[in-house]
């Protein structure tokens, strides 16, 4: 996946345009959990999502190194980002077109509720496989 994509918010007020760089995963992390209310379905990027100049985005830091960015009209979840910039993650319920997304791992499994399991085979990835992966040690939740 290498083509430019369109998203927005539910309200239509946060428009971007963001290039997915590879398929998609699921998080089952805590922090995920309760922003989206289930899982969080999400794509990384190979460059920052463009939002529309006037977009009214707003930001929530939901850890020490992490902040989630949505719409402040209606609330849409849209992006998971490092706060320094160096790695986003963007909803790929926000964008437009979601035809050829599919969920190639889960991470935080051992963090997913019993409620629901994915019927699709994924690469599994516990926290501490998120953390040796990513390079995060020490750095609390997502």
């Amino acid at each position: 996946m290498t083509a430019a994509r369109n998203g927005l918010c539910l309200c239509g007020a946060c428009r971007f345009t963001a290039t997915p760089e590879h398929g998609a995963h699921a998080c089952h992390c805590g922090n995920c959990r309760t922003w989206s209310g289930g899982m969080f379905p999400a794509v990384q990027c190979g460059t920052p999502a463009v939002f529309n100049r006037d977009a009214p985005l707003a930001r929530y830091g939901s850890s020490d190194r992490a902040e989630r960015v949505f719409c402040a009209r209606c609330g849409s979840l849209a992006v998971w980002q490092m706060k320094d910039g160096s790695r986003q993650i963007v909803s790929i319920q926000a964008f437009e077109s979601l035809g050829d997304f599919g969920i190639d791992s889960q991470i935080y499994v051992d963090r997913k509720p019993g409620s629901y399991a994915p019927a699709n085979r994924t690469e599994m990835l516990t926290e501490a496989g998120v953390i040796a992966r990513y390079a995060i040690a020490g750095q609390g939740g997502a």
